[in-house]
């Protein structure tokens, strides 16, 4: 992890025609992979400043100057290639799951400011999920891929739908620092709160009897069974039982009995898949 990649090795992918955000051929994988191993602390500096000149407080993004700006995006993006498997079996779980979903945050970001014009949606991007491929430890994947076959599969770490950001109003907010493994815990936990706080995050109406809660928790609910399933209390199926339990850990002492006692009815909030720019 103390190597550093040359600057001038990613510069001169860059200078080849190579987009580092669909970095798909062999050709393009071999000529990252010759480069040094990289020295992810460093990489995450350079994010760093990516994120918090692009990124507001409420999560958008300046996509239009990051676009007529995004040499230091493409460098970062072209490091998590260099990243061998030795190195990532090194790293403790949760500098591996800070690493993935920073691979996922950056590559997003890229896929939206690779389209001329911006796409007013990134669902308007041909592919942009299952298809369009990024080299991440000299290999080539999808977002699909990242998200659904690694970060879900390979660790029980819900919080991480709170942390992965696919561009749109109604995702979390995006953060305007790189996850870290050291502060992976706390910033999980920032981030659920900051998602939940959203208008079409959580909305506890116990006038009406009524749960509202975004939309991710309902496709993704399964995902908190592991460590928050329950046979007592709280209302709806296995998995939203398994949600609202978790949900209880950021709420009010009085908002969380209300929730345990399951009196309501459980509903989502419809999905705004606009982008999630700033203008």
């Amino acid at each position: 992890m103390k190597r550093t990649i040359a600057t001038i090795s990613l510069l001169s992918v860059l200078a080849g025609g190579c987009s580092v955000g669909n970095l798909t051929g062999s050709a393009d994988l071999e000529a990252i992979a010759s480069a040094t191993d990289i020295d992810i602390d460093q990489q995450y500096e350079i994010y760093s400043e990516v994120l918090a000149a692009y990124v507001d407080d409420d999560g958008y993004v300046d996509y239009a100057g990051l676009q007529q700006n995004r040499q230091q995006l493409d460098e970062f993006l072209a490091a998590m290639a260099l990243v061998s498997d030795e190195t990532y079996a090194s790293w403790s779980e949760a500098d591996q799951i800070a690493f993935w979903i920073n691979a996922y945050n950056a590559f997003t970001l890229v896929s939206i400011i690779d389209q001329e014009p911006l796409k007013a949606s990134i669902k308007d991007i041909t592919g942009v999920w299952r298809f369009n491929e990024h080299a991440v430890q000299g290999k080539s994947i999808t977002l699909d891929h990242m998200e659904h076959q690694i970060l879900r599969v390979d660790f029980n770490e819900p919080r991480l739908h709170a942390a992965i950001v696919c561009a749109a109003v109604s995702c979390p907010p995006l953060r305007d620092e790189p996850f870290t493994g050291a502060a992976l815990d706390e910033q999980l936990d920032d981030q659920v709160e900051k998602f939940l706080a959203k208008t079409d995050g959580l909305e506890i109406d116990q006038s009406a009897d009524v749960v509202y809660l975004s939309k991710i928790f309902d496709w993704f609910g399964d995902d908190w069974n592991a460590t928050y399933e329950t046979e007592s209390g709280f209302a709806g199926s296995t998995a939203q039982k398994s949600v609202l339990n978790f949900v209880t850990n950021y709420v009010s002492a009085e908002e969380a009995t209300y929730l345990e006692a399951g009196n309501y009815d459980v509903r989502y909030f419809d999905y705004d898949w606009s982008l999630n720019d700033q203008s």
